[in-house]
């Protein structure tokens, strides 16, 4: 699965629909490898920022787009880190849907792992990743997920957040994320919790770093 030669920076991008367990995996491979040696970015934090907006037509904003997010940056961001440049990733509220002042100075690793709903969606991303693992758990499980989340996370009404899935999320979702799974080389059921799943990965990433 990993076939780069050693010392040359990999990227292994984990993907799957909203709710569906891959920042949980990406935390918990994290966690397994017991390593500095990994940087990890989440497309979220490349929300392009909605300041010069005004709050109410932020909100209207569908989020689950691939447009609503500034992919360039992000592209740019992996080939700098690929090399070895530091970059700044930046910081989202997703209160306000702005970007902070503040940024996150990142420096090159020989394995940089990224996260999101739609990174094997677009073009420019996909292709720049040698690793592609799609995350994928059943459409309740997620739409109850993504309920807890907002509600707790980013203060959101139980009505708002079934009216944006409805709208945008699922749509969104059939649209852009499910036809992406086409592109994993791995696919993982039950996200976080599928530990085989993990080790496994765990282990390929081992070796790679060795």
């Amino acid at each position: 699965m990993i076939e780069n030669t050693p010392h040359v920076p990999i990227t292994i991008g984990i993907a799957g629909g909203t709710g569906s367990g891959k920042t949980t995996f990406s935390q918990e491979l994290v966690a397994r490898l017991k390593t500095d040696r990994i940087v990890y970015l989440s497309h979220d934090s490349y929300y392009k920022d909605l300041s010069h907006l005004p709050l109410e037509e932020r909100i209207k904003q569908n989020f689950d787009h691939p447009d609503s997010l500034e992919t360039d940056l992000l592209v740019k961001h992996i080939l700098d880190l690929k090399a070895g440049k530091s970059v700044d990733i930046p910081v989202y509220s997703f209160v306000t849907h702005t970007r902070t002042a503040e940024v996150i100075h990142i420096m090159p690793q020989p394995v940089i792992l990224v996260e999101g709903i739609l990174i094997f969606a677009i073009k420019e991303l996909r292709e720049i990743m040698d690793v592609k693992i799609f995350v994928d758990t059943d459409a309740d499980i997620r739409f109850m997920r993504r309920l807890k989340r907002d509600i707790e996370n980013r203060g959101r009404t139980i009505e708002s957040v079934y009216n944006q899935y409805l709208q945008e999320v699922r749509p969104m979702h059939d649209a852009f994320v499910e036809p992406s799974k086409r592109y994993a080389d791995v696919i993982v059921p039950r996200g976080g919790k599928n530990t085989i799943a993990l080790d496994m990965v765990a282990a390929r990433i081992r070796s790679y770093l060795i």
